[in-house]
């Protein structure tokens, strides 16, 4: 769930795009891979293959049309933005989490833990990489947002960003399994390693540029100017405009 209004404020403020906005499920994954195709620029902000329902998750793969729509985009060098609760989408597609460095895990598995949460946290944001997506920003600047405690592969991508001022410990997130099972806010019990304060970054294993970027649980998120420029300097860059 998110706050539809000030989100197509945050939209409306990125430039001068037509923007055609498909929601999971009702935009259809045929609909979303002619978009896919024709798009200048792609933003995910989908949380995309699961079902919660009575305490517990179900999750499935996304079609083959729509994967080779992807695929075929990201080999023709056409690129993609994903943020924020994208990371956690389409768990059972491992290769949309190999191009994009990281994953978001609902429940433990054979990956290991399930993965950690914690809205509202207040940290400083500090550029780490001087890159089109980040280029013109302060060196360090404040948000307020939810963040994740979850692999990711620094191996596999390029920091711009990294939180500072939050320590990315267990006992610092709540536990997504809890979460789904009806204890919101709680870590009992729960085990989770170390995890990289990167919150930023473009993927080095993807043949097209794409650029995830944390940011963006919430109104607060969406109108910080710093986190508004960046993305849209995002998709600039992974539409073509400034590669």
């Amino acid at each position: 769930p998110y706050e539809a209004e000030p989100f197509a404020e945050l939209l409306a403020a990125l430039g001068d795009w037509d923007i055609t906005h498909l929601i999971h499920p009702e935009g259809g994954e045929a609909d979303a891979a002619n978009a896919i195709a024709d798009a200048d620029g792609l933003l995910f902000y989908d949380m995309a293959g699961y079902t919660f329902a009575d305490g517990e998750v179900t999750m499935r793969p996304p079609s083959e049309v729509f994967r080779a729509a992807i695929a075929a985009r990201f080999e023709s060098g056409k690129g993609a933005v994903a943020m924020h609760h994208a990371i956690a989408g389409w768990t059972l597609w491992p290769e949309w989490h190999a191009w994009l460095g990281g994953q978001f895990h609902y429940q433990p598995g054979e990956h290991g833990s399930d993965s950690g949460y914690r809205h509202d946290v207040a940290y400083v944001a500090r550029i780490v990489a001087d890159h089109p997506v980040t280029r013109g920003l302060p060196q360090n600047f404040p948000v307020t947002d939810e963040l994740y405690l979850c692999p990711i592969d620094e191996r596999a991508l390029i920091p711009l960003v990294r939180a500072e001022g939050f320590a990315f410990m267990a006992d610092n997130f709540y536990s997504a399994a809890q979460a789904v099972a009806g204890a919101m806010f709680s870590n009992v019990g729960w085990e989770h390693p170390a995890g990289s304060n990167c919150i930023a970054w473009e993927s080095r294993t993807c043949p097209a540029p794409l650029v995830y970027l944390q940011c963006g649980d919430g109104p607060a998120t969406y109108a910080n100017p710093h986190v508004r420029q960046m993305l849209r300097q995002a998709l600039d860059y992974t539409s073509g405009g400034t590669a």
